[in-house]
Formats: structure tokens, sequence, C-alpha cells
């Protein structure tokens, strides 16, 4: 996965079953070119993909293992309790008007680099905003000032959550556990029974109190030589 913004948060390369020695050639395409579009980037392997080779492969590569990241999943049969405070106001984004708010709150949010912005603008234009996209986007707004974003993907009967991030000064006020509510309440309106994610360390308490339980880790790989 490449979108050109200077952040190995947005690029990556992923494998879901073990790397076998015929690998070997495309991890080498895959390092080289990120490296020649001078892009940094996250080699995931998720759990069933796990070997020793595989381990091995990606250290012959010049690959170190720079976190293991909670992989979280949660059932939808829960009631999610409605925002009750007259400062919080949640929409889904259905407009470009608001979907460039929504890029400005996770921009800040997610602290990528400032000099990122120009390609962060071009990979969110390419959001889709249609009735029928698998993808739909929420925008928490806190005293009217748009404060938190969230993304959910449908597929099949599973939604993926993603880009779920509240800027710095509106955290500690119960904004991302309302928008994650509102996330999981149209997720289920829409059908789906179960939910995913993956989760940094500061989101995993607001997870837990919706129902999301830890399943497994994916262990994240870097470029020794960019860590």
């Amino acid at each position: 996965m490449r979108t050109d913004i200077a952040s190995a948060d947005l690029n990556m390369a992923w494998n879901e079953k073990p790397l076998t020695a015929a690998d070997s050639k495309t991890i080498s395409i895959i390092k080289n070119h990120f490296r020649e579009n001078g892009l940094p980037f996250w080699w995931w392997v998720f759990p069933r993909a796990r070997s020793p080779l595989t381990a091995e492969m990606l250290q012959a590569e010049g690959f170190a293992v720079v976190d293991r990241i909670p992989s979280l999943f949660t059932d939808l049969t829960a009631s999610y309790t409605e925002q009750s405070d007259d400062r919080l106001q949640i929409i889904q984004v259905g407009d470009r008007e608001n979907l460039a708010l929504w890029e400005e709150v996770s921009f800040a949010g997610f602290d990528f680099p400032p000099e990122t912005r120009r390609q962060y603008n071009r990979f969110i234009d390419t959001f889709n905003l249609n009735p029928d996209s698998p993808q739909k986007y929420f925008l928490a707004f806190w005293n009217e000032k748009p404060a938190a974003t969230s993304l959910l993907f449908l597929h099949k009967d599973t939604g993926g959550i993603y880009f779920v991030c509240t800027l710095a000064e509106h955290r500690r006020k119960g904004i991302g556990l309302s928008l994650m509510q509102e996330t999981l309440r149209y997720a289920r309106r829409a059908g789906l029974s179960f939910a995913t994610l993956q989760s940094s360390p500061d989101g995993l308490g607001v997870y837990r109190q919706v129902g999301f339980k830890e399943y497994c880790r994916v262990d994240v790989y870097g470029l020794a030589a960019n860590l």
C-alpha cells in the first residue's frame, strides 16, 4: 500500500501467510521500491503468517520488529449509549466541505509531518462519499468546533475501524468514547455483526469500554537503518 505520504503509518506491506524462500526477491523489490521513492513504510506480519523463516528473511533484508500492535475484535450485539452532552455533535461526513474538516482534524490528530500536507490532501481527495461507498466517515464537534474523527469500512458482515483520533486539546472529555459508540451504532444499523481495529496504547481503554477485546498482536517491522 503506497499513499506517497512520508509517514510509515500510511505506507505498508504485509503478509498473511508465512514467507518462503521464493519470496526473498519480492521482499527486496518492495524495500527498494519504497526507498527509491523516499517513503518510509512498515511491514506487518499477521499471526498466522509468523514463522522462524519469515522473521529470518525480513531480518536478512535489514528489518527489525518495531512494535507488536494489539488487534481488537467485538461483536455488535451490545447497545451503545446515545450522546447526551449538548456540547457534542457527531455527524456522518457526506460532502466535501465536512471532509475538509475531517482531513484537518485527522492530519493534526495523528501528528503527520507538516511537509506531507499536500500529499495528505491528495490522498483524502480520493475518498468516496457516494452513499453506496463501503467507507463511512464520522466527525465529532465540540462546541461547534471539529474535534475527532473515525472511518468505518464495511465488508460483508464485518466493519474495520480506522483513523480514530481526537485533537490534543479535546482529549479526556469523552469525545472519543461517544464517537466510537456512534461508529459502532452505525455499523450495527448497517447489518454488520462484528468490528475490528488495531489500537495504540492510548486508545485501549476507550475501545474496551465499548466492548472490544484483544485477540492477537501483529508484528510490525521497520528498516533498522531508519529506526
